[in-house]
């Protein structure tokens, strides 16, 4: 029966490592973008006789993995078992322990059986084992990451968190990074009723339950239409409305609460500066031309009202948000995989690009930041032609990366949306952020690429 074991060091004291496994979202943080699980079932956290159930891909086939907690000791460890599953058997424990009275250390002791004859257990031997150790090398580093930036706050008090747009790609992350960094969240949803953590609102209507962020140290604000597709008119419109009502509806309403919010991190986009060349740009640059541009302005311009009642508001101007979960670098997966992965136009247009944890961790920054306010480029310090994404995730993935989808045949398909987003060339410059002594895990694209894909 095959054994794992893997033990690493852990920047801070072993009680709070046990914490942060304890609390919600550790599962949430745990899960390796690449292999797309989705939580069905949850009931309680770590203590024995705690059920989690979750749903992953298995080839074609969507399979359950149902795992029971026992041997829990708080502050040491505890232990999942696989009572349904793809392995015959799977026993995994999780112990921590002291380094020194600052450092700690973390174990994963795994013993697993696969399914199946003998002989087909030896021929998946292999390549089981390189799967397990895949996901704890990814689970350790992330798990070792995310204790060292909440660290940095050790000192300062946890916050309460609105966040809008929490079911999406950035908001899911995001809200399991900060409640397993002890802060609590508050998702803010359409849906009524949705229970302990959520509160209602809908922008549309302009209604939002303001008795819900009385007392909210900090809201986030995420939520707007998506901009892929095809722009028709009245897509235009559809996207333009989302950021006004709902970053309007935010800044009016944190504005006439009691108990105001210290911050507002509201989300932009690079598509302010509009297609630039070679130019580096930085907050202080101004405005460019196109239709994001314009989003862009009526999406800041938006939270006019909590900038003067004297909440300090931050814009965090998006680049390319690169999470193997999620977003433009999913979406171009699998032409990659399949090796027939193109460049657009020429290749020689600039692509302002940050990854996944290295946006959680600016929020954070931006959050607690107090010299931080106004317009905040969320990009990694080293942008690239769209060239040199190409052939570094064709060498991330081991694939030929060769072709060249001729720009005319882009805007053919695309239209506008191509033409602003896939072919634009902005050459974005994060210097605010590095004013301000933030440091990315990733400013390097392909060790981005790597560790998000597992690879």
């Amino acid at each position: 029966m095959p054994v794992y074991e893997k033990r690493s060091p852990m920047p801070v004291r072993a009680a709070e490592l046990y914490a942060w496994h304890a609390r919600p979202g550790a599962f949430e943080r745990l899960t390796p973008p690449w292999q797309r699980l989705r939580v069905v079932e949850r009931t309680g956290g770590i203590d024995d006789g705690d059920r989690l159930v979750f749903e992953f891909g298995f080839g074609p086939v969507k399979r359950r993995w149902v795992a029971v907690h026992r041997d829990h000791v708080a502050g040491e460890g505890f232990t999942d078992v696989q009572v349904q599953g793809p392995f015959l058997r799977w026993e995994h424990r999780h112990r921590f322990g002291p380094e020194s009275d600052t450092l700690s250390w973390l174990e994963d002791h795994v013993e697993y059986e696969l399914p199946g004859r003998e002989a087909v257990r030896r021929a998946a031997s292999a390549m089981a084992g390189r799967r397990v150790r895949r996901l704890f090398d990814f689970r350790h580093g992330r798990t070792r990451d995310d204790l060292a930036r909440h660290a940095s706050h050790a000192r300062d008090a946890r916050l309460r968190v609105a966040i809008t747009g929490g079911s999406g790609f950035v908001g899911t992350a995001l809200a399991a990074f900060l409640t397993t960094g002890g802060h609590e969240v508050v998702r803010l949803t359409r849906r009524t009723g949705a229970g302990a953590g959520w509160a209602h609102w809908d922008p549309e209507a302009g209604v939002v339950d303001a008795a819900a962020l009385e007392g909210i140290d900090a809201v986030v604000h995420l939520a707007g239409a998506s901009i892929a597709g095809l722009w028709t008119a009245k897509r235009r419109r559809e996207i333009l409305a989302s950021r006004r009502q709902g970053t309007g509806l935010i800044a009016r309403t944190a504005a006439t609460l009691e108990r105001r919010p210290r911050v507002i991190v509201s989300a932009s986009g690079v598509g302010w500066y509009g297609d630039r060349g070679q130019e580096d740009l930085t907050e202080d640059s101004a405005p460019g031309d196109g239709f994001l541009a314009e989003v862009c302005r009526v999406w800041e311009d938006s939270l006019a009202p909590a900038r003067e009642a004297g909440i300090r508001t931050v814009t965090t101007r998006f680049g390319l948000v690169l999470g193997g979960a999620g977003g433009l670098l999913a979406a171009m997966l699998p032409a990659f995989k399949a090796g027939a992965g193109a460049r657009f136009g020429r290749g020689d247009q600039w692509m302002s690009w940050i990854a996944l944890d290295d946006v959680l961790g600016a929020i954070l920054h931006a959050l607690y930041d107090e010299t931080l306010s106004g317009p905040v480029n969320l990009t990694a310090p080293a942008p690239v032609t769209n060239r040199e994404f190409t052939a570094t995730l064709a060498k991330v993935l081991r694939r030929p990366a060769v072709l060249s989808a001729p720009r005319g045949m882009v805007e053919r398909a695309l239209g506008d949306m191509a033409r602003d987003l896939l072919l634009t060339s902005q050459r974005v410059v994060p210097a605010r952020l590095s004013a301000t002594g933030f440091t990315w895990l990733f400013p390097d694209l392909e060790a981005a690429l790597r560790f998000e894909l597992g690879r």
